[in-house]
């Protein structure tokens, strides 16, 4: 018996785990108490990785679909068919033809953040769709428009605040999200023993509500109400001091004009909660010695997501909280230099949807509208599918309408392990290897960590006999897509990227291998495989990095083979200006695209809201759809019942365990009651994730206890503006007895 560290792939917690090996076959996994990050925590996911390695269901081959059926087949045989499938659609409709969909399980691999995007790009067509409309793409924009940069994030500085303000987020269940803290529970609690102050807000009491000092039930949707009223509060009270800030930020008095229409008096109704506790909210956030707000999916997945994702930083920012100690942070992650990641401003709406012209954002298009391009005829229309990682079928809205269109496709391929609700409809399924298997480091994660550190993960086991690894076959597929064939060597890919990086670098004179030879610098990176290469030359350019040895205590990858339980690199620092890389070189406090969003906010005030209305929840087991095939994550607590307050179940004659009808302007579903107080009355809630037993898929598990879709009532017309994110939370209902 063996053991392995891995950091654990299944949240964005990160943790550090200690996985046991036996006979080749992962048999056990706990949390590694000597990771610097996570110091042992690990939650019931991470200690299932064994399981979701060695799944009975998991596709361990390639399978092309002759028809109804499936058959394996070898790697050659399975990409000469793709390349055959995808080059037969440009030949006869041209590149814009071909659509891409990246899953969330893609930030989650190493091979997923280098390859995915860079296959979209390759295949050379704007419809590119991705799970980040059905989830964060809101604060990328609001982000990127006040910062300009999308992945410029502040994050709460948990283990220093004195007061945290958290709208729409249930760590206590997700482990924490665009926020990445292993054990984030812990860190609450710390937080409270120290004498500071936790207020959760959120329509639901969650297990992290119930650990609050303070829980005040909004009504869903009504963030941005609540959040401009106590814009509104710290303004006319002079409350606002953005400190050292202020010489680096613009728009102030713009904001100070927008507010004026949003005292506590006029949003009260909207978000259901009464004047004075608003600007008490506001009071007591200011007057905290340090103080961050933050918001996640309840904040992003609503009708004025992009309003709600800015109104939290100017919170932080009018507090004096953004970019200190205690407050609102961006984190310094190894693999990025001290600027900003952007060369140019960040902007959307470059170009526009076919059918339906709406804006894309950071390159992409909203998920909701892949079938509207595949469905409807016309130039343009696409004819080609590439998912990686995605079951939009089951997470997106419209998934019953995209499911039928799906059939339509001349030719679709999908990089996944599973037969899944959408891989179902595909001609060719390229399943990666396990997690185990291949070498992990966290790209994007290490961007929202609440403490900068470093940690790098070899794999654990060597790949098994007919298995390829994730970056192979994203590797081979970018190959295809540029026209090189099925055969090419995927490790051009990398010494492509390598190369174009280290030429960049070194025609910065701002950079410490400014004028270097870019041969030289490449032949000197770490020997070994396309992750070990990468990831050193993203260490040794990066803000702790040696510079190819003009720093020579700097950071390589040896660094990290020498340190397996990481490396920690100390509490967040401030980065303004360094960060900022919008045109003015300025915070924009009020961008223009957000003040024109506002009149919709404006109007918003006057809706009648008198009917039900949904919301989502999580379960600690839960990751979204691609968990629930886990038998000890598809049971107790995780089940997918429709929460009702006893109050509203009494008045519309929902007995407990009873079926209701759930329905909406798009559709209908039916599931088990549940009476709890935990949501407040006139909201209720299903889980997502859920709706599986679909024919056709091989989910054994999870066809045994499906659930609900609940995007079947989620209207995908409906989208967030500036964003193009689905409206997935506050959607009006009517619930009734089963007929």
């Amino acid at each position: 018996m063996e053991t392995a560290l891995r950091i654990c792939p299944l949240c964005e917690a990160t943790c550090g785990l200690t996985l046991t090996i036996d006979a080749g076959r992962l048999t056990g996994a706990r949390g590694d108490r000597q990771d610097v990050f996570s110091a042992g925590f690990v939650c019931p996911k991470g200690a299932t990785l064994p399981a979701l390695d060695n799944d009975p269901d998991r596709l361990r081959r390639p399978m092309i679909r002759d028809g109804e059926h499936w058959r394996e087949v070898d790697w050659p045989e399975a990409f000469a068919a793709v390349d055959a499938g995808l080059t037969g659609v440009v030949e006869r409709h041209g590149r814009q033809a071909v659509a891409s969909y990246l899953g969330n399980p893609n930030v989650h691999t190493l091979a997923g953040q280098l390859y995915s995007s860079l296959l979209a790009r390759t295949l050379g067509s704007t419809n590119v769709y991705s799970a980040s409309t059905v989830d964060q793409m809101p604060k990328h924009v609001s982000c990127g428009l006040m910062f300009g940069d999308p992945f410029a994030i502040p994050v709460p500085d948990l283990d220093r605040t004195d007061h945290l303000l958290m709208l729409g987020a249930n760590p206590l269940e997700s482990n924490g999200s665009l926020c990445t803290a292993p054990d984030f529970p812990g860190r609450l609690k710390a937080l409270r023993a120290r004498g500071g102050r936790l207020v959760v807000v959120d329509p639901r009491r969650t297990r992290t509500a119930d650990l609050a000092d303070e829980h005040v039930p909004v009504r869903p949707g009504g963030d941005a109400f609540l959040l401009f009223a106590m814009v509104h509060t710290l303004l006319a009270e002079d409350l606002a001091d953005p400190g050292s800030l202020a010489e680096h930020t613009s728009g102030l008095d713009e904001l100070r004009a927008l507010a004026e229409d949003f005292a506590p008096e006029a949003v009260a109704a909207a978000c259901g909660i009464e004047a004075e506790h608003i600007r008490t909210l506001a009071r007591d956030l200011a007057a905290a010695p340090t103080a961050a707000v933050y918001g996640r999916l309840g904040t992003t997945a609503v009708q004025f997501g992009t309003l709600t994702s800015w109104l939290v930083d100017v919170l932080n920012l009018l507090t004096g909280n953004l970019d200190r100690p205690g407050g609102a942070m961006f984190p310094q992650p190894a693999h990025r230099g001290p600027g900003s990641s952007r060369s140019r401003p960040f902007r959307t709406g470059r170009w526009h949807s076919r059918v339906r012209g709406l804006p894309e954002a950071k390159g992409e298009f909203p998920a909701v509208t892949l079938v509207d391009e595949i469905a409807t005829p016309g130039p343009g229309q696409v004819r080609a599918l590439v998912t990686v990682a995605g079951n939009p079928v089951l997470s997106t809205p419209g998934g019953e309408r995209l499911a039928e269109a799906l059939p339509e496709l001349e030719f679709m391929v999908s990089v996944d392990p599973y037969l899944n609700e959408t891989t179902r409809h595909a001609h060719v399924i390229l399943p990666p290897a396990p997690h185990s298997r291949s070498s992990h480091f966290d790209l994007a994660f290490n961007e929202l960590a609440v403490r900068n550190n470093v940690r790098y993960s070899p794999p654990a086991l060597p790949l098994g006999e007919g298995e390829a690894d994730e970056g192979e076959i994203l590797r081979r597929l970018v190959q295809i897509a540029a026209g090189q064939g099925p055969d090419a060597d995927p490790d051009a890919v990398d010494e492509a990227e390598i190369a174009r990086l280290l030429s960049r670098a070194v025609a910065d004179p701002d950079s410490p291998v400014h004028g270097r030879d870019p041969a030289e610098l490449a032949a000197d990176l770490h020997p070994g495989g396309w992750a070990e290469r990468r990831v050193d030359l993203f260490l040794r350019l990066g803000a702790y990095g040696d510079a190819f040895g003009a720093r020579p205590e700097g950071l390589t990858l040896r660094s990290l083979l020498d340190a397996p339980h990481g490396i920690d690199l100390g509490a967040l620092h401030p980065r303004v200006p360094a960060v900022l890389a919008t045109e003015s070189g300025r915070i924009e406090a009020c961008p223009p695209p957000i003040a024109e969003d506002v009149a919709r906010l404006r109007a918003g005030l006057a809706e009648r809201r008198e009917s039900l209305v949904l919301v989502g929840r999580r379960h600690l087991r839960s990751n979204n759809s691609w968990g629930h095939n886990v038998p000890r994550l598809n049971s107790g607590s995780n089940t997918c019942t429709l929460h009702v307050n006893p109050e509203d179940a009494t008045r519309l004659g929902l007995e407990e365990g009873a079926t209701a009808t759930v329905s909406s302007g798009a559709g209908s579903v039916e599931a088990l009651v549940e009476h709890t107080d935990t949501v407040a009355p006139g909201v209720v809630s299903l889980p997502h994730g859920w709706g599986h037993g679909v024919r056709g898929t091989r989910l054994s598990v999870a066809a045994r206890n499906p659930g609900v879709n609940v995007n079947a009532v989620t209207d995908p017309s409906v989208v967030d503006p500036l964003s193009g994110n689905a409206v997935l939370n506050g959607v009006p209902v009517q619930v009734r007895p089963r007929d």
